[in-house]
Order: C-alpha cells, then structure tokens, then sequence
C-alpha cells in the first residue's frame, strides 16, 4: 500500500452539522485531507446528541465524523472569530451547511472569503439554493424529499415513503465532495494562483437531479407513476416473491431476453414466454399482476436457495431481501474484508470501508473526534502559547480543556 493518500496537504475547515456537509467532509478525510470541524462549545454538532446506542455516542456522528478534529469555538467572540481567520489562512476549503444567511452574517459568505481568503474554495450546502420562493426555509432531507417528488416514488399506492436512507443529505455530500475534488485538480494542473472559485450545492436540485427519470418520464408522458414499493414501475417482472422456507428473493429483469430465461428456464411457463401480450418490456408492465402471480406461485413451491440457484444458472438477477441485522453479518462482507476497527472518544467499533476500493491504496478511517478534542494542538500550531490558549478559555473564546 503506497503511504501517500490522494488528498495528503490539503485542509478543509468546516462549520458543519447534521448529515450533508459532515459526509462531505467525511469523504474528504477518507482521501486523506485534514478536516477540521468547527464546533460550538456548548453541545457542537447537534447531530452528536441524536441517540447514545454507540458507546454513548450518536450513530449517526460516529458514521460521518470518523477522521476529523474537532475545534470548539465561539464565532459570537472576537477572538474566536479571528481563530477562525487564522485556520483560514492556511486552508484550501471551507464547507458549511449552515441554517440561511449564517454565513453572511458571520461575515464568511463566499464574497468575504474571496476578499480574505482568496486561495480558499468556498463551498456552502443549503435547501433549496437562492432565488426562489422556498430559499429562506429550513430544509431537513425528509421535507426536501417530499419536496422534490421523492416520497411519491417510494412506498405504496397512497401509502407515500421516505427511503430509509438520507438519500437528499447523502447524495449532496457526495455531489460538494466530488465539487471540492475537480476544482482542487482543475487547480493543480492549470496552476492557477487567481481567486479560488465558490460552490453552492442545495439539496433540492441534488434530489430533482437524482429524480431524473421519473421526472423525465412525467414531462413527457402526463403520467404520475404509481410506486409499487419493492418494484419499479419502469420495468416488469421485477419485485419480491415469498419463498417456501419463510424468506424473500427479489428477482428482476431488465429486456427481452431475460424476460425469456426466467419465463422458460425458471418458472418453466413458455406459453408466457410465447404469449404476444408479453413481447415487450412496455407490454409486460400493462400485465404486470399476471406475471407477478405466475412467478409468486413458483417461487412458493421452492426454497430461496434452490431459487438462487437455478436464477444464477439461468442468468437472471436475483438477490435475497435483508434486514439491517443480517446485513452486519453478510458472508460477502466478511469474505471481502470490508469491515475495520475505528476509535471512538468511548472505545473502539467496526465501520465498513469506503466504497472505492484503490489499488495500491487504501482510504484512510480515522478516529471519530471528541468535542473540543483537538482544539489546543490546533491552536498551537496557529502560535498560540499556553498562556495564550488559556486567556482564550477564559475569555469563553475556546471550549473547555478536552478530557
């Protein structure tokens, strides 16, 4: 493994909370950038406080916050602001995903930084982006899901859903994550010593974006579809089938001639496979409930494994449906090494790797920060003696010494 990560000397200083701008940052950090994470001194991260079922610590703080430091500093004080400053100076990044107008009134809007810190990529997550009549509102992924037509999607006929995941906060952070990496590239290879550049990512046009088919669909047909929770309306069959041993496997296909193996090699109905009402992909969907009931009744006449089987033989895609439980254990997961031993403030846990496996190198799964836990080796490296950390602390500048 080369010891060298991709994003090695370069510093990203966040005001962050929740989930959008801490995956980010996360990300960041897996590629070996030094994240400093901007906490206030009275709780930090509101997140930190959503559950105690890890060690004490929040589920989902540990899961986004793993290789960062974490600085506790009173923006209301001007020594804490001039702090600040001071880490800006030597940063590349700034990311915040701030309640509106936050920044401008901290002074640390993108226009204020390019006047500042000129070298700095300023990148700001909000809602639903400036100009619009929704700018001003809060924006949690829930609501901003509802907002987009993403809970319409999901779930059942006039039983709407929120996927389970933070698909708004996720997908953005990856999308700010992936904005901070092409303008650092953009900015090694063209040597460019002018201002650095601004980003502004909202997640309402990160989820019209990941929306992109069914809206594309809608425009184009005048058809709001219906969701068919555990299927899609855009291809047939395609859905979750109880098994004779009490379990589930979904089996999907995606053109023609899949629709044929599973028809005459899986389900052994070629009378399907021969029938006109079910040629074509658009035709399949219209009939649908027929094809669901053929494939329900032979998958209830076998095991999961023997219809796994007999699907992988036959070259149709299936998997079985798992609960979070039986995910932590998954075979596939421990044959593949994708699990790892992270610290905590309270002890150690496993946490999976990041998705892209590199070759030669692995990314990096630091420790999950206490809060205030680096803030005087921080702001010693600023030049700031003791005595000068300790007339910060007294002054409410700076949280309490860490412990």
């Amino acid at each position: 493994m080369t010891s060298t990560a991709p994003l090695s000397g370069i510093t990203v200083v966040a005001m962050e909370q929740a989930v959008s701008a801490p995956m980010c940052t996360r990300v960041l950090a897996d590629f070996g950038a030094r994240v400093i994470k901007i906490e206030n001194p009275e709780g930090g991260d509101f997140a930190r406080d959503y559950d105690d079922v890890v060690l004490g610590q929040a589920a989902h703080f540990v899961w986004a916050n793993r290789g960062k430091e974490s600085v506790t500093l009173n923006l209301k004080s001007p020594a804490g602001m001039e702090v600040l400053h001071r880490l800006l100076s030597r940063a590349d990044a700034f990311v915040s995903n701030l309640a509106p107008g936050a920044t401008a009134r901290l002074g640390l809007a993108p226009e204020d930084l390019k006047e500042r810190h000129p070298q700095v990529i300023s990148l700001e997550i909000d809602g639903y982006g400036p100009g619009g009549p929704l700018s001003e509102k809060r924006a949690y992924d829930l609501l901003v899901q509802a907002e987009s037509g993403s809970c319409a999607s999901t779930g059942q006929a006039g039983m709407p859903a929120k996927p389970g995941a933070a698909v708004a906060d996720i997908t953005t952070g990856l999308y700010s994550a992936l904005s901070i990496m092409a303008l650092l590239l953009g900015r090694a290879r063209q040597g460019d010593t002018g201002a650095a550049p601004s980003v502004a990512v909202s997640l309402f046009d990160t989820m019209t974006d990941i929306m992109g088919y069914q809206l594309t669909y809608t425009q184009h047909s005048g058809i709001d579809q219906i969701p068919l929770g555990m299927s899609s309306p855009a291809v047939a069959p395609y859905g979750s089938f109880p098994t004779r041993d009490g379990q589930t496997v979904v089996l999907g296909t995606t053109n023609d001639r899949e629709w044929q193996r599973l028809a005459r090699e899986i389900i052994e109905r070629p009378d399907l496979a021969d029938d006109a009402r079910f040629a074509t992909n658009s035709d399949r969907c219209a009939h649908r409930d027929e094809l669901n009931a053929a494939i329900e009744s032979w998958c209830a006449q076998h095991d999961l494994a023997d219809i796994q089987e007999t699907a992988d033989r036959a070259g149709i895609g299936n998997s079985r449906y798992n609960l979070p439980s039986e995910v932590i254990a998954h075979p596939h997961l421990k044959a593949r090494d994708r699990w790892r031993e992270v610290g905590t403030p309270n002890g150690t846990i496993s946490a999976l790797l990041p998705p892209p496996v590199i070759s030669g190198f692995e990314m990096g799964m630091g420790a999950v920060p206490g809060l205030g836990q680096h803030t005087d080796a921080v702001l010693g490296e600023l030049g700031f003696a003791a005595d000068d950390v300790a007339a910060l602390r007294s002054d409410g500048a700076i949280g309490p010494e860490y412990r």
